[in-house]
């Protein structure tokens, strides 16, 4: 099992991502702890109002919303009912079974998830912290549940690298059957919240693997002078297609001013994961006599790690970024270090190719060295037959060979001129 925890400044913008799955048929809502009366017979209102009337208890703290989602491995086949015990133990694990939550089952994902929303305000007017909670609660928690309930193992080896979000889905974008916002909505929440970049490159390069892109325009417009953003789906050529969306009209409000403001925070989160990438990396190189770069980008996505090379017009490699979609996060090559930049890395594709064709040279030298030798007996009357033909050119009248090309011998002449003087 895998928790993955988010906290934010609007419950409403949480609630509102669960209740629409539920409104597309993507989730349905498997338990409501601390709600009074038929919770299927609540709308959306009165389930923000229970929330809301904590909220008003301690107005001044601006960090309220706890958003959780708890992810299976893709061989377990649990049931609403072990969910919900699952749910409501790691709940009081992590000091939050006595507040108000909502567990919502959703279906938009190759393995069994569910999402968790609740708020850290409590009916005393006190504030839960949240302050390194993945650490100090929710991973011993995590580990608990496992064995209680006999569980993947998050560290066990047949846990897959592969990502848990799923691509849009281009033909259904194409013919209406998904619709656009939708599609992209579900990649950007997961893929903001999850992984960890730095830069705007880098989020593109991780939503580039979901078929998704967020896009500027153009230097010289008002649109990038106000740092707008807007985003798109990508066809099969990687171009965008269709009607851009505006960030502002998504629920989780990924518009660049709020992007940067993570981006200092992932810095400091990616770096326990950079030694990883580059033992992967390695590992590769290591594994192969040499190796092309379509190979190596084969190699190391069995990895879990998605390679992206950037070309310019002229189709020359400038840069390069590594998707862990393992560890949820992304990295410039030359921020892993020179050998792993663009320019490093195509070194290393040429010293390896240089390296077989000297050992092929020394391969092919030694074969030679320990020829077999041939039969004594046959070369000495190879060697008799060779001593007699050339006596015979020896001893035979000496004829102007015209076929060779040589010029005539002027010595004769020179003498003659040597006298004359």
């Amino acid at each position: 099992m895998v928790a993955k925890i988010s906290t934010g400044k609007s419950l409403r913008a949480m609630l509102y991502y669960n209740e629409n799955k539920m409104e597309d048929g993507e989730a349905n809502l498997i338990l409501a702890s601390g709600f009074a009366g038929d919770i299927e017979q609540m709308n959306f209102n009165q389930k923000l109002n229970r929330f809301n009337y904590l909220l008003q208890l301690k107005p001044n703290v601006k960090t309220n919303a706890l958003h959780v989602s708890l992810n299976f491995h893709s061989s377990e086949t649990l049931s609403n009912l072990k969910l919900q015990h699952i749910a409501s133990r790691y709940m009081d694990e992590i000091g939050f079974g006595d507040q108000p939550f909502l567990v919502y089952r959703h279906h938009d994902a190759s393995h069994t998830h569910v999402h968790i929303v609740s708020t850290n305000i409590t009916p005393q007017g006190k504030r839960i912290d949240l302050h390194d909670i993945g650490r100090k609660l929710s991973e011993p928690a995590r580990k608990a549940i496992e064995e209680e309930f006999k569980l993947v193992k998050a560290e066990s080896k047949e846990v897959k690298h592969n990502p848990a979000i799923k691509k849009v889905d281009l033909e259904k974008a194409r013919y209406g059957r998904l619709p656009t916002k939708r599609a992209i909505s579900n990649v950007i929440t997961a893929v903001t919240r999850d992984y960890a970049y730095t830069s705007l490159a880098e989020l593109n390069a991780a939503l580039r693997s979901f078929n998704v892109v967020a896009l500027r325009g153009e230097e010289h417009t008002a649109m990038f002078a106000k740092k707008g953003l807007m985003y798109s789906v990508l066809n099969c050529e990687g171009r965008p297609v269709g009607v851009p969306v505006k960030a502002s009209s998504f629920y989780v409000k990924p518009t660049l001013r709020n992007l940067e403001q993570k981006f200092e925070q992932n810095n400091t989160r990616r770096k326990q994961h950079k030694e990883y990438i580059k033992g992967r990396i390695d590992g590769v190189f290591q594994s192969f006599n040499g190796i092309a770069q379509s190979r190596f980008v084969a190699e190391v996505r069995k990895q879990g790690i998605e390679t992206l090379f950037r070309q310019n017009e002229n189709g020359q490699v400038f840069g390069v970024t590594f998707v862990d979609h393992k560890n949820h996060c992304v990295f410039n090559g030359s921020d892993l270090g020179k050998a792993y930049s663009a320019k490093g890395l195509s070194e290393r594709f040429a010293d390896q190719t240089r390296d077989i064709s000297t050992l092929a040279t020394r391969q092919h030298r030694m074969a030679r060295r320990f020829e077999p030798k041939p039969n004594t007996a046959k070369q000495a009357s190879t060697d008799n037959t060779q001593s007699a033909s050339f006596l015979e050119m020896a001893l035979a009248q000496t004829k102007p060979d015209y076929g060779t090309g040589m010029p005539k011998r002027r010595k004769k002449k020179k003498q003659q001129q040597q006298l004359t003087l």
